[in-house]
């Protein structure tokens, strides 16, 4: 049901999309007769709730239609740009989810030190940056300064796995640094709330250390939480990624989708835009499935 009014939204976003997509695609050959062929053969001059029905019929089939800006079909030009953005997603998800539970635990087990406050300090100035000015201050300093890697992450089907890793080291790099943030600190938050619990005061008075009573008594009951914001994050991977491609040049969904706007190409727009929308929804799922399994409560109705 989600997906479904999703897919609503999206349809009807890009039939309000400012401008007329037969005069877009004319220009200057935009004479009445010309129009109005046009929208024939685009099918325009049907009802907006028959195209509809007929579009989500053939998005579940994996049929878009074909591409307007060069005809072919949308399903081809969007695989491998899929491809791309669920690397660069899976790239800097290995190396953010550890890093930002690790973090969260030391702040956790050593609350109120120095190295408590500086972990919040810098993860607290990441969260109020925007990511694409990360992105620039990333190029300013190791492409411009350094000379370390590139601004432009050019990347295509006979990229080696070490030249992609490579290549895509700055956008992975911005997208750590924002997602790390966000979930080392609910990491530390969730922590730290179930540190009040009376069981762990129990486990203080048996004598054990910090920090084996976060790591074997706080962490897994705290799971829950940590597991959302860890799935929203990986939702905004794949569906957030779009400011970052376009400032790396980085040949995936999101830049696929910017420039499809700008040429007007609606049938790709709706595929990128639906294909986010499962991403989404699906990562959500699976986190509150994530959370019922590791949360008994949650896995009994209330008596």
């Amino acid at each position: 049901m989600t997906l479904f009014v999703a897919s609503l939204l999206i349809f009807a976003g890009t039939e309000w999309l400012p401008g007329d997509l037969a005069s877009a695609i004319l220009q200057n050959n935009a004479t009445p007769s010309n129009l109005a062929a046009l929208r024939a053969q685009l099918g325009l001059d049907r009802p907006i709730a028959q195209r509809y029905l007929e579009w989500l019929n053939h998005a579940l089939h994996f049929d878009f239609g074909t591409s307007l800006a060069n005809g072919q079909v949308v399903i081809a030009e969007v695989a491998p740009r899929l491809e791309n953005t669920l690397f660069l997603a899976a790239y800097a998800a290995i190396i953010a989810v550890p890093l930002a539970v690790g973090l969260g635990l030391l702040a956790a087990i050593w609350q109120g030190s120095f190295l408590d406050r500086i972990i919040n300090l810098l993860t607290l100035t990441v969260i109020s940056v925007p990511e694409y000015f990360l992105a620039y201050i990333l190029i300013h300093y190791l492409t411009v300064s350094l000379g370390w890697f590139p601004s432009l992450a050019n990347v295509n089907t006979v990229t080696t796995l070490a030249q992609r890793l490579y290549l895509t080291f700055l956008p992975m790099l911005t997208l750590v640094m924002v997602i790390t943030a966000h979930m080392m600190r609910m990491t530390r938050a969730s922590i730290l709330s179930i540190m009040a619990s009376p069981y762990i005061e129990m486990a203080y008075l048996k004598g054990l250390p910090t920090w084996r009573i976060v790591i074997a008594h706080a962490l897994p009951n705290a799971l829950g939480p940590i597991v959302n914001v860890i799935a929203i994050n990986l939702a905004y991977l794949i569906v957030g990624v779009v400011l970052v491609e376009n400032v790396f040049v980085y040949p995936g969904l999101g830049q696929l989708m910017v420039d499809a706007v700008t040429k007007h190409d609606v049938p790709v727009v709706q595929a990128c835009g639906l294909i986010f929308a499962v991403a989404f929804i699906l990562l959500n799922l699976v986190a509150d499935v994530v959370a019922i399994i590791s949360n008994p409560r949650l896995r009994y109705r209330a008596a």
